[in-house]
């Protein structure tokens, strides 16, 4: 499925495919519930520190995260043959701090992991400095360095779908110039991939996976990970520019082999979007805006259930702004280090940021049980469809056309559908 949407987007047609980046269970579950109602493959992916041998961040192992996936989509009706699931960022970014021996034989083992439970998409991305590395600390590593890493990972993957004797061998994305995670600080951190860049980056990791006779491998290279101008702050959209990007795209049509990935497409114009597929970025990663798009759905109905029930004593309110602002700062290591300026700017950032750190904190017991509570009341307790139109417009005039169910759960996937919508008319070359 992706290698036949990435040939034809080389060949030049116009299409390309979402790749979903998220693990909260009401943005896996829309996405599903989308790509069943339009047909389409889904493309899931975790990240290296997210999800890993050890459990990673969300507590889940590859295979886990598989069987998590695999689970809502069987509750939806969804055939698991049509997810396609990746690793996004793998290789030794969690152990920065560790010698490279160290760190590398994990990064192989998490490789091992992921190829085990199945996931089909593999980003190799050994760019990170681990400790002992030569030049400065600050200073990028080597791209010598890295390809050889790449390689080295990749023969560990291919080692371990052999050993388990895969039908269908893994597909690899490579390329060292990623933006950061969640979302640049200022417009001064960006770094855009020169087209010499990026040849370097395909030159020698085809030569490194040649030394380690891994031609094979490298015909199943489909895509390099680029960074063409677009990102996002706490409160600012760097918008995609055809000009600024047109070195890479001449530089990738004349490889007539690979595609580009781009990462932080978030927050952009479905027309930037569909300019990028255009421009061969088949692959376009989404995080934050679908979360974002949630949190914007649930404040929504936090504030409908605060206005129809605030003051009446036979219902207990679910209070999930404060309760999520409360988590936030019980906990604040996930977003302290992204949000700066006085106490009312942070406020505002918590709670409205472009880079959502407030997606960290979804998954907390006690914000569930105010999720679930806010749920429960406009549910027992219908939305007055006047006051849904006052919070939230779109899906009032769904609800009125018959478009959509005056349910609270669907009106959370309806919100982060919005998003897909967006995805959904920029990687395909029909819509216009």
């Amino acid at each position: 499925m992706l290698t036949d949407i990435i040939q034809r987007n080389i060949a030049g047609e116009k299409i390309g495919i979402a790749s979903v980046c998220s693990s909260n269970n009401f943005v896996i579950e829309a996405a599903v519930l989308f790509a069943k109602r339009k047909s389409l493959p889904l493309l899931v992916e975790s990240t290296s520190n997210q999800v890993d041998q050890f459990g990673g961040y969300s507590g889940m192992t590859p295979a886990d995260f598989r069987d998590y996936v695999f689970g809502i989509a069987e509750a939806s009706g969804f055939p698991k043959e049509k997810i396609i699931l990746g690793g996004d960022h793998l290789g030794p970014n969690v152990w920065q701090n560790e010698n490279a021996e160290t760190a590398m034989n994990k990064a192989e083992e998490q490789i091992r992991a992921y190829v085990r439970a199945g996931f089909s998409k593999i980003h190799l991305d050994t760019s990170f400095r681990l400790n002992g590395d030569p030049g400065e600390r600050n200073k990028p590593l080597g791209s010598k360095i890295i390809t050889e890493r790449a390689a080295f990972l990749c023969k560990a993957a291919e080692d371990e779908s052999a050993k388990i004797g895969l039908k269908n061998n893994p597909v690899y994305v490579i390329g060292t110039d990623v933006p950061i995670p969640g979302g640049a600080r200022e417009k001064e951190d960006l770094h855009i991939t020169t087209e010499e860049e990026l040849t370097e980056t395909i030159e020698l990791s085809k030569k490194s996976f040649g030394e380690l006779r891994l031609d094979h491998a490298w015909e199943r290279v489909i895509a390099v990970v680029t960074q063409p101008g677009v990102e996002f702050s706490d409160g600012e959209v760097i918008p995609y520019s055809r000009e600024i990007a047109a070195p890479l795209k001449q530089k990738i049509e004349s490889c007539n082999s690979l595609a580009l990935e781009a990462h932080s497409t978030d927050y952009q114009t479905k027309t930037a979007l569909k300019e990028m597929v255009a421009d061969h970025f088949a692959i376009l990663k989404v995080g934050p805006m679908l979360t974002f798009a949630l949190r914007e759905a649930l404040f929504s109905l936090a504030m409908i259930e605060e206005e129809l029930f605030g003051g009446v004593k036979s219902v207990t309110l679910s209070g999930l702004i404060n309760a999520a602002l409360s988590a936030m700062n019980e906990n604040p290591k996930y977003w302290s280090e992204h949000y700066r300026g006085s106490e009312k700017e942070i406020l505002l950032s918590q709670k409205y940021s472009y880079s959502d750190r407030i997606r960290y904190y979804w998954g907390n017991k006690k914000l569930q049980t105010s999720i679930n509570l806010l749920l429960k009341n406009l549910t027992v307790n219908k939305i007055p469809l006047n006051v849904l139109s006052q919070f939230m417009p779109e899906e009032y005039d769904d609800i009125r056309t018959g478009e959509l169910e005056n349910i609270p759960l669907h009106i959370l996937y309806h919100k982060i559908s919005k998003v897909f919508d967006i995805y959904y008319f920029a990687t395909n070359e029909s819509e216009t």
